[in-house]
């Protein structure tokens, strides 16, 4: 399990960089269907962080977890909201996700603390 969320991101996004220079119009095009997403209209963007943070419990993928974990946190997703998105995702994705969950909790709180830490 991975303990340090922070340093998670943080390598991952370098390695998304390399991903991005070795494939420029590919990444480029899921940049682009990731705003789109995200856009807020009938919901807003903290309620899609939210579901993809549950999406990324469901189908166990930890680097999911760690992105969406922040971009909740810095939405400001409240803990009770991080609860029943995880409740949520603990209902579609049975056992495993429960698991999982327990990696999106840790994951919310030290994104939480650290956000607090910086007062934004």
């Amino acid at each position: 399990m991975i303990s340090d969320w922070q340093g998670t991101t943080r390598d991952l996004s370098g390695w998304l960089r390399d991903l991005r220079a070795g494939a420029p119009d590919v990444m480029k095009a899921f940049s682009a269907m990731a705003q789109s997403a995200l856009a807020p209209k009938a919901l807003d963007t903290k309620t899609k962080e939210l579901i993809a943070l549950a999406v990324g419990v469901a189908v166990r993928c930890d680097d999911c977890i760690a992105f969406h974990a922040k971009a909740a946190v810095d939405q400001g997703a409240t803990e009770a909201e991080i609860a029943e998105t995880l409740a949520m995702a603990v209902y579609m994705g049975a056992g495993p996700s429960v698991m999982y969950a327990s990696h999106a909790l840790q994951a919310t709180q030290q994104f939480a603390i650290a956000k607090a830490g910086t007062g934004g």
